[in-house]
């Protein structure tokens, strides 16, 4: 228990943990405010005991009792302050620095982890952290610390009683190691029940469209409802394996604070103990153990936290590509891959590719699908790291840049954009947040977007759906070709960008194209016969090699996958209907 709580403390960082110690250290001086209704009714009782109660005794009692009301209520308060401050601050910084992490992950580690699975980790289990763990864990902190002060004060008051609560106090802690223990394997069982509803969810919302078209409803959902239910079972079975724990632990407080109250009564009875102590100790034992109930009650979800810090932790200990490299600026924009190789775990995707992109120059890479174009380009890029060999920028490895230096010189258009849930100009500006709204429409018209923008609602300001639900494919092209044209990055990589646009934008399409990549080095995934035609090299990727390179005229003489590739698209485009 107190392992996990230090876990916690040290995962919350280290100006947020000062909060928490301050607020424990409130919530111990609140523990005394409360213990001060004791002296105020010990006042009372030792008038009425004399016989003589006074306006002065009265008026001390009442004193007394105020300040305990009033110091527990601003101590309680500002103890309340710094818990939800710490909870609230500690989740906003590791959710950031959580995104700041994965920017620097290789891309793999998205294929081998499930968006529903950071999904989860990134809203579930830090609002779980927030909301539920920060009390949980101040509350048993409180329970246990308060506890432990009332039992030192009863071994100067009466050693005997104090006694009784020790015992009382040591047989609740053994109750709530076996808690902890059941605790342990449902709470994992939880947490995987958490992530499938929540990866079944996004999944279900994702490819609504779809199932929608092929009337699969029912048996979508019934995946979804399956991990609904399952998630309520785990919930269920979480509650009905913790209850007995904690009710045992809340039966042992009562029958503990119920034995300091019996023993108090037997020793006045024997004489060792007067009149006045042992009604102020019966009425004590009802009121000492509050804390420690309401502790072990929240202790059941100690596991939860366990749980919860180890999997954002799991994230943050992920490594990391090497990024502390330099800001370099590149003596040129030439691109070179000396022997490189890749790998998606065993299965080999890149192999033994040496490749020269000149400054200024136009690539296409075609190839079969599967075939490795994307992640060639990715390695160039550096969104992963290759197993083997080395590519250059300027002449420099890729390795030398830091990660944000590196990327300043590359934009990408791919087949598949992401708008971002926000304006249009927002988006636009997505690489420059402070452009002006000047930059932004320079920008937009000449990706030839400007023209439908101010026809939507409220213009540059129309918030989009998510992922530009709201705009069509060849205008969610457009403005993500705005978003490059305003990078302005030396090299632009464009991968199947015309891919999935219809007849109509595709005019527009081309246009924001060779508006973006005028002057720039130019690598294309393609399949557009007209682009590659006009490339100063094409790359014909096949199983990972290099199996052609050259000029269009020189390729299209030589048997082989690029004839073939010219001559399919050369029947589509005479292809009529009859």
């Amino acid at each position: 228990m107190l392992k996990i709580m230090k876990k916690f403390f040290y995962f919350c960082g280290e100006e947020n943990r000062k909060k928490f110690y301050r607020s424990i250290v409130y919530s111990v001086i609140q523990a005394v405010f409360g213990a001060l209704r004791i002296p105020a009714i010990a006042v009372i009782l030792s008038a009425v005991l004399s016989g003589k109660v006074t306006v002065k005794d009265i008026l001390l009692a009442f004193g007394v009792m105020l300040i305990s009301i009033v110091g527990t209520g601003i101590v309680k308060g500002k103890a309340s302050m710094l818990q939800t401050e710490g909870g609230y601050l500690a989740c906003a910084e590791k959710r950031i620095e959580i995104a700041e992490h994965m920017r620097f992950l290789p891309m793999g580690y998205f294929n081998q982890n499930s968006v529903g699975s950071i999904t989860s980790v990134t809203t579930n289990t830090m609002q779980s952290l927030e909301n539920v763990a920060t009390r949980v864990v101040m509350l048993v902190c409180e329970g246990l610390l308060t506890t432990t002060m009332i039992a030192l004060m009863l071994f100067v008051f009466d050693w005997r009683i104090a006694l009784i609560l020790l015992l009382g106090f040591t047989l609740f802690l053994l109750v709530n190691h076996c808690l902890q223990t059941a605790s342990e394997k449902i709470s994992e069982q939880k947490i995987e029940s958490d992530e499938k509803m929540v990866e079944q969810v996004l999944e279900y919302i994702q490819g609504i469209t779809e199932v929608k078209t092929f009337h699969l409803i029912g048996e979508k959902t019934k995946a979804l409802n399956e991990a609904i239910r399952r998630n309520s079972k785990t919930n269920t079975k979480m509650e009905f394996t913790l209850i007995p724990y904690m009710g045992l632990q809340l039966l042992l407080t009562k029958l503990t604070g119920l034995a300091m109250a019996f023993a108090s009564v037997m020793f006045y009875l024997n004489g060792t103990m007067s009149l006045f102590h042992c009604i102020v100790m019966v009425i004590a034992s009802f009121l000492v153990l509050d804390s420690l109930s309401v502790a072990g009650n929240y202790s059941a979800l100690l596991r939860v936290v366990n749980l919860s810090v180890t999997l954002a932790d799991n994230i943050l200990e992920t490594e990391t590509m090497d990024i502390e490299g330099e800001t370099i600026k590149p003596a040129s924009y030439d691109l070179h891959a000396e022997h490189i190789d890749f790998s998606y775990g065993d299965r080999k995707i890149i192999q033994d590719i040496t490749l020269d992109i000149p400054e200024g120059s136009t690539t296409a890479i075609v190839g079969p699908s599967g075939g490795g174009k994307t992640t060639l380009t990715n390695l160039l890029a550096r969104f992963w790291d290759v197993d083997a060999g080395i590519v250059t920028l300027g002449g420099r490895n890729v390795k030398d840049y830091s990660m944000d230096s590196l990327m300043e010189n590359f934009s990408f258009v791919f087949q598949n954009v992401y708008l971002f849930h926000d304006t249009i100009a927002n988006n636009i500006r997505f690489s420059h947040p402070d452009a002006s709204m000047e930059e932004v429409i320079a920008a937009a018209k000449k990706a030839c977007c400007h023209e439908f923008i101010t026809k939507l609602p409220n213009g540059y300001d129309t918030v989009l759906g998510e992922d530009g639900i709201n705009l069509s494919g060849g205008e969610k092209q457009r403005v993500s070709i705005a978003r490059a044209i305003m990078k302005d990055a030396p090299i632009i990589i464009l991968d199947e960008a015309t891919a999935n646009v219809d007849p109509e934008s595709e005019a527009e399409l081309v246009a924001a194209i060779e508006e973006l990549t005028k002057e720039k080095t130019i690598i294309m995934i393609a399949h557009r016969l007209k682009t590659v035609r006009n490339a100063d090299q094409i790359i014909v990727i096949d199983q990972g090699r290099i199996v052609q390179k050259g000029k269009h005229d020189d390729l299209i003489k030589q048997d082989g996958i690029y004839r073939n590739f010219v001559s399919e698209r050369e029947k589509a485009i005479s292809w009529k209907l009859g």
